[in-house]
């Protein structure tokens, strides 16, 4: 009698098999919008053991073409304060909350998030990272919201750089919200404080 039981699937295949789901996720919203303009869904990549997830809001055009997160000006700028702490992209995991590449760049909607939410929900499941770093306000406000953390009415001027331990089902890890790597373009003054929220971020992993 052959083994009925199916065998335990790794990390990479676990995400690898949703990440699929999401590129079939024709009851998407912008699913298509993705369609009409041949875009790739952009899931996450990286290294499924990896300390360190980043959580962003939603894919720019770059990374609808080419199905991959943080690829443009902004991804530029991640992959150098990356650096800067002895890190590559190979040794972290990088996603965004929303998975498909909203019209012209516009904040999500919250219908948007619903949808796409509980893949993100199980990307933190499978990787169990130890830090969840977000990247800008929509990807802060989601994990508070998610966690329930005693910080809802605090800004991100307010609470960047700062650990807040949060309860999972797989233990506690560190929350770590920084600002959006964009964010430096519109106020030079961001590029000393990422720089120094890194450095923070290093000692934590």
């Amino acid at each position: 009698m052959g083994n009925i039981l199916e065998p335990i699937k790794n990390k990479e295949q676990q995400l690898s098999e949703l990440a699929q789901h999401v590129e079939a996720l024709d009851s998407s919203p912008l699913y298509k919008f993705r369609i009409e303009n041949n875009y790739k869904s952009v899931f996450g990549e990286g290294n499924p053991d990896a300390d360190i997830m980043f959580i962003g809001e939603a894919p720019g055009a770059q990374e609808a073409e080419t199905g991959r997160p943080f690829v443009g000006k902004a991804g530029k700028h991640l992959d150098s304060l990356l650096c800067s702490i002895d890190l590559q992209r190979e040794d972290v995991y990088i996603t965004n909350i929303v998975k498909d590449r909203p019209p012209n760049n516009r904040n999500p909607h919250v219908s948007e998030i619903e949808v796409y939410s509980p893949f993100l929900r199980e990307q933190i499941a499978i990787i169990q990272p130890k830090i969840i770093a977000t990247l800008g306000r929509f990807a802060m406000e989601y994990i508070i919201d998610l966690y329930q953390i005693p910080v809802i009415d605090k800004k991100i001027g307010e609470i960047h750089g700062t650990s807040m331990l949060i309860p999972t089902e797989f233990g506690k890890i560190i929350f770590f919200p920084l600002y959006h790597p964009a964010a430096v373009f519109y106020n030079r003054n961001l590029e000393a404080v990422l720089d120094i929220d890194f450095k923070i971020l290093k000692k934590l992993a």
